[in-house]
C-alpha cells in the first residue's frame, strides 16, 4: 500500500504537470484526484513496535487488534488505538491496615503485570493504568486484614513468616481484580512490612519478651535433662546414695547453677545438711 500510495502520488503529478504543458484542464483535475488519492492512502499507515498492539475501530465498534509488528495498512476510516504489552511494575505507597488480630500495621508491595488483552483494556476501562493502581492497592489491603503479623501458633501462616505464601495469596487477589481488564499479574511481593510507629515500641518489647521466654524455656529443658543424666549416673555408678531430702537439694543446686543467666558463687557446707 506505501509503494501504491507513492505510484497514486507520482501518477498525479506527472498528469497535473501534462496537464499545465497540454493545457488541458480534464489532465490537470485528473492529476490532482490522482494525488490526492495517493495521499489519502498514505493516511491509513501506521507502524506496531515489538511488544505493541492497535485496537482497531470503525465510527465507534470495534473491529480487531493487530499484534504484528512493522508497518500496516487499514481502512482510513479506522480510528487506532496503541496499547503497550510490555511488561510494567509499579510499588504501592506505605498503607496503613489492621491486620487479623487488629493491630496496625505499614504494607507495601511490588506488582509486576502486562497488558494480556489489548481490547479489554481499553474498552472495559477508562484507564487501565490507574485501575492497576487502585486495584492492586485494594488487594493489598484486604489480604493484610486476613493473616497476623506474626505466627501465634504452629502452623500458622502470618505475613511475617511465610513470605511465599503471602505473595501467592496477594497475585490471586490481584489478578482476581484486575483479570476484567485484560491485565496479567506476573509476580507481587511485599516491599515493606512493619508496626505503625505509634506502636512499633510496644510489639518490639513483645516479641522481645517472646524472644527471652522462649530462650528461658530451652535453657530450662536442657538443664532438666543435664540434672537427670546427673542423678542416674550417680545411681548407676552407685557413688553416693542420696535419701529424697538431699536428692531434692542437690537438684536444685544444679538447676540454679544451670539456669542462672549470671556466674554462680560456689558455698560450702562443712556441716551436716540436718
Amino acid at each position: 500500500m506505501l509503494m501504491l500510495s507513492c505510484l497514486f502520488m507520482i501518477g498525479g503529478a506527472v498528469a497535473f504537470f501534462a496537464g499545465l504543458r497540454g493545457d488541458s484542464g480534464l489532465m490537470i483535475a485528473l492529476g490532482i484526484i490522482i494525488a490526492l488519492t495517493g495521499l489519502l492512502l498514505t493516511c491509513g499507515l501506521y507502524t506496531v513496535a515489538p511488544n505493541q498492539s492497535a485496537v482497531l475501530r470503525l465510527f465507534g465498534k470495534y473491529v480487531g487488534t493487530v499484534d504484528e509488528q512493522g508497518l500496516r495498512w487499514n481502512n482510513i476510516f479506522f480510528s487506532k488505538k496503541k496499547v503497550s504489552k510490555r511488561v510494567r511494575n509499579f510499588e504501592s505507597g506505605k498503607l496503613k491496615v489492621n491486620e487479623l488480630d487488629g493491630s496496625p500495621i505499614e504494607i507495601a508491595s511490588i506488582v509486576v503485570w502486562e497488558v494480556s488483552d489489548s481490547a479489554e483494556a481499553v474498552f472495559n476501562v477508562d484507564d487501565y493504568e490507574s485501575f492497576v493502581q487502585i486495584q492492586s492497592e485494594a488487594a493489598i489491603r484486604a489480604m493484610a486484614t486476613s493473616y497476623p503479623y506474626d505466627q501465634h501458633e504452629e502452623g500458622e501462616i502470618s505475613l511475617r513468616s511465610h513470605p511465599d505464601e503471602i505473595s501467592d495469596r496477594l497475585k490471586t487477589e490481584i489478578q482476581d481484580r484486575l483479570s476484567k481488564a485484560g491485565i496479567y499479574v506476573i509476580e507481587s511481593r511485599i516491599s515493606h512490612l512493619a508496626y505503625s510507629p505509634e506502636i512499633a515500641g510496644a510489639m518490639l518489647q513483645r516479641q522481645q519478651a517472646g524472644a527471652i521466654i522462649a530462650a528461658r524455656k530451652k535453657i530450662v529443658e536442657g538443664a532438666v535433662g543435664m540434672v537427670e543424666d546427673a542423678l542416674d549416673e550417680l545411681k548407676a555408678k552407685d557413688i553416693i546414695d542420696l535419701d529424697p531430702e538431699r536428692r531434692a537439694t542437690m537438684v536444685s543446686n544444679l538447676l540454679v547453677v544451670l539456669c542462672s543467666d549470671k556466674a554462680t558463687q560456689p558455698v560450702v557446707n562443712t556441716g551436716s545438711i540436718y
